[in-house]
């Protein structure tokens, strides 16, 4: 299996987790001398055995994101953790320039003058470069992981 199947199975086993918490959930309570919908006991009995696949297969994916190398020699394991700090600031910088970017209409009428505080347009470029570098990082690594065998 590739690590990329892997990591499309984790996604499965995670939403399934979520779909039997919920069909628990709907099954746990009924009227008396009614039947639930499903057997929560065999929810729950299923909901075990896949918690601990995933578990199970989290910790291969782990082991061998602490293994494998992006071309530059960079441990894949490193590189997932600055993708995802890049998406972060990413996010952060792009709020932060939707606010500065907002018009107050209220104080517009008092003739009261705001100013904004940071260059708009500063942010707005190391965004840019913010988003080149994390899409840049994250064609090698999605590129490795349908190379990488588990």
């Amino acid at each position: 299996m590739k690590l990329a199947e892997a990591l499309l199975l984790r996604a499965e086993y995670q939403q399934k987790i979520t779909n039997l918490q919920g069909r628990i959930m709907q099954n746990l309570k009924v009227q008396e001398d009614e039947t639930p919908f499903e057997n929560p006991q065999d929810l729950l009995t299923e909901l075990s055995l896949t918690s601990d696949n995933l578990c199970e297969l989290i910790q291969i994916i782990n082991a061998r994101n602490n293994s494998a190398r992006l071309p530059d020699g960079k441990i894949l394991s490193d590189a997932l953790v600055e993708r995802e700090m890049l998406m972060k600031k990413r996010q952060v910088l792009s709020v932060i320039v939707q606010a500065a970017s907002q018009m107050d209409y209220r104080v517009m009428h008092t003739g009261i003058k705001i100013n904004t505080t940071v260059s708009v347009e500063s942010l707005q470029k190391q965004i840019d470069d913010i988003s080149k570098k994390f899409r840049e990082l994250d064609t090698q690594i999605q590129s490795l992981n349908w190379t990488i065998d588990l």
